[in-house]
């Protein structure tokens, strides 16, 4: 009970931390990004990902770039549960090369299903994603430090914020305040890279696994969500990983974003991603449907301050 105690008070004060820390310390936003996409888990379903694609005019017919100068993310889990990883892989690597030409970029980032096939967890793989490349071993080979699409995976980030929006896939919580973006991102790769199966890529609150974003208690998650946010000078953040077929779907006064709509096979969800363009969100779902959510800009929640240890130890 005492250890809960300090580590939550330890919590507490961080959040405070941040939440008066100057503005000079924060990542500003940089330049604007007028059109961004944002597609959620995958898993091996390489139609689906076409089919969202193509509603939110990423791609053509022929699956060619189409998007001029905009951002596609892709918040990580192309991998598992699907048979069809391989395709999508190619597929956001040859829109990597398109996109840069054209102006934009693409943000495939790293999810728990990659670490857990980099780490040699396969569970959840499914039997056509070995046989896409001939079978377990040359699967290995190519998940491996030196295969394609293992190098591919590795050289990612975890998290990537574009205008004032944080992007992850399952969240970022207030565990990981005294850190920045790019130290996140280099223990993660550097993880992957020496094989390391715990660190911040296994914490169950880290940003590849937490669900406490997505299904916590509403107000506890906006105080939390508001710090983070302050920290990294954003004001949204837009996650995966927990599964809400219904939609995209906004939480805690608009400051969190979910897009893992299920939208492979395995789960039966529609094909469907989020636009922001301009500022404004939007759904976006196959063949051609275009919802706006209403969510406005996020107004700050305080956070209280920490109680005097006296009191902590009265109540």
């Amino acid at each position: 009970m005492c250890e809960r105690l300090r580590h939550r008070g330890m919590i507490v004060g961080i959040i405070a931390l941040a939440l008066f820390m100057p503005a000079c310390a924060r990542q500003g936003p940089g330049a604007a990004v007028e059109r961004i996409v944002a597609v959620g888990d995958v898993h091996g379903d390489y139609g689906q990902l076409v089919r969202a694609l193509r509603a939110a005019q990423i791609i053509d017919s022929e699956n060619r770039w189409i998007a001029g100068k905009v951002r596609l993310v892709q918040t990580g889990d192309v991998l598992d549960r699907g048979p069809d990883s391989r395709k999508a892989m190619d597929l956001l690597m040859s829109l990597e090369v398109q996109a840069a030409r054209a102006g934009g970029a693409v943000h495939a980032l790293i999810g728990n299903h990659e670490a857990m096939v980099l780490a040699g967890d396969w569970r959840y793989v499914h039997p056509g994603e070995e046989k896409a490349f001939g079978g377990a071993e040359a699967f290995r080979k190519a998940m491996g430090p030196e295969g394609r699409y293992g190098r591919w995976i590795r050289s990612h980030n975890a998290i990537v914020k574009i205008n004032d929006i944080l992007f992850v896939h399952a969240g970022l919580r207030a565990d990981y305040l005294d850190r920045s973006l790019a130290e996140i991102n280099e223990t993660v790769r550097r993880e992957l890279r020496e094989g390391v199966t715990t660190g911040l890529c296994w914490d169950e609150r880290g940003p590849l696994w937490d669900r406490f974003l997505s299904l916590g208690d509403e107000e506890v998650v906006a105080r939390e969500l508001d710090a983070v946010l302050r920290r990294h000078g954003a004001s949204r953040m837009v996650v995966a990983h927990t599964v809400e077929t219904e939609g995209v779907t906004a939480r805690a006064g608009g400051r969190l974003l979910r897009i893992d709509v299920g939208m492979s096979s395995y789960y039966g969800g529609p094909a469907a991603c989020l636009v922001i363009e301009n500022g404004d969100l939007y759904e976006v779902r196959h063949p051609d449907v275009k919802r706006k959510l209403n969510v406005k800009t996020p107004e700050p929640i305080p956070v209280p301050e920490p109680q005097p240890a006296a009191s902590r130890k009265a109540a």
